[in-house]
């Protein structure tokens, strides 16, 4: 591929983690600003109706089940999960895109570990959305990565 669309599918998978990365930051601070009670009121009101029509409804009861064990100390986990993740990836995302030298290899370790994580998670969970965005995590560090290469062959020496 030659180097405009390189850089091009470049951007546009940086501008997506970038919003991925904001969504995280809200969804932090939404829940740990939100009480564990007004998550299973919420769970409550979106199940109750699935297992009026079906008891053994599968999600509706998942969902029940989730909220109904989701304590105090999960719920700040997440909460603090997200957001710090959230925002180690819009500042990678805000030097990736102002052209920062050392955003690259930052945001290629940083994206490594996410991946470790994500993969050990799997291995726990087997949720198939950790594999979705582990593979866009690793197009995202093959663009990354030719990029840097590109960006360093133009940059001049010191």
């Amino acid at each position: 591929m030659n180097e405009r669309r390189i850089h091009q599918l470049f951007e546009i998978s940086v501008l997506l983690k970038g919003a991925h990365a904001l969504i995280e930051c809200i969804g932090g601070i939404v829940l740990g600003l939100v009480s564990t009670e007004s998550i299973l009121r919420l769970a409550n009101r979106v199940s109750q109706p699935e297992l009026l029509n079906d008891p053994k409804d599968f999600v509706a009861t998942h969902l029940l089940a989730w909220a109904q064990g989701f304590s105090v100390g999960t719920k700040n986990f997440y909460a603090y999960y997200l957001l710090s993740h959230g925002l180690v990836k819009i500042l990678l995302v805000i030097g990736l895109l102002r052209g920062k030298m050392w955003a690259y290899p930052a945001s290629l370790v940083a994206l490594a570990l996410f991946i470790a994580y994500q993969l050990y998670r799997f291995t726990e969970t087997h949720g198939i959305g950790l594999i979705i965005l582990t593979v866009f995590d690793l197009v995202v560090m093959i663009l990354i990565w030719q990029e840097y290469r590109i960006v360093r062959r133009h940059v001049p020496a010191e």
